[in-house]
């Protein structure tokens, strides 16, 4: 049967991250629309978009599989903020809330990648 995504914390923070990067990266010079813009919206949608596809999964391994790859994305999203502000792209008071969160996100997904390991034969 499936997971149902909505019903985790770290899924809706997911999403609020998500959100939060796309209207970040609004703010990026327009030469960064297909470089640095691209790659930070793609590795934050990626972490709700693979729990979603985890929960629709059959097994706990599978699940497992799909919640590390949002663990890997949401990691990801943490390196690029760190990037964006270092390059002076950004200044780390625009990143801070999308810092903040996906802190939050990276924690949530660790606790999340734990549950399910203690389920896996």
């Amino acid at each position: 049967m499936p997971r149902d995504p909505r019903k985790l914390a770290v899924f809706h923070r997911a999403h609020a991250l998500a959100l939060a990067v796309y209207r970040l990266t609004m703010a990026l010079p327009a030469e960064e629309r297909y470089g640095l813009s691209t790659q930070l919206r793609r590795a934050a949608v990626s972490v709700p978009t693979n729990l979603v596809e985890g929960s629709a999964r059959i097994t706990p391994r599978e699940y497992r599989h799909f919640v590390g790859v949002a663990l890997g994305s949401a990691a990801e999203v943490q390196y690029l903020l760190r990037l964006v502000v270092d390059l002076r792209l950004l200044v780390e008071d625009d990143v801070a809330v999308c810092r903040t969160c996906s802190g939050h996100v990276v924690r949530e997904l660790q606790n999340l990648l734990n549950a399910v390991s203690r389920f896996e034969p």
